[in-house]
């Protein structure tokens, strides 16, 4: 494990990984500025695959371990998207 690698350019995971007490409400935002930072050739779901490999397996009680892999299943289960355009029309 390393700050700042092609999966964590800005070093963030591995920087909330190091912090004691951090809560998931703080890994959350952390974890939305680190998809907001990813390139955007960048496959998410298999960067998150890798990361949730190189951390969360020695921290699985970590508040980002559960933080990423909600991430992971948030992808793969696509929601209805609210709005008059999804309403039915009479």
């Amino acid at each position: 494990m390393r700050k700042g690698d092609e999966n964590d350019p800005k070093g963030l995971i591995f920087e909330a990984y190091q912090m004691e007490g951090i809560g998931k409400s703080e890994c959350r935002t952390i974890f939305l500025d680190w998809a907001l930072s990813l390139p955007m050739e960048k496959d998410t779901g298999q960067t998150l695959r890798v990361l949730i490999e190189q951390y969360a397996r020695n921290a699985p009680a970590h508040p980002m371990s559960d933080v990423m892999t909600e991430g992971l299943a948030g992808m793969a289960a696509p929601r209805r998207r609210g709005g008059w355009r999804s309403r039915t029309r009479s």
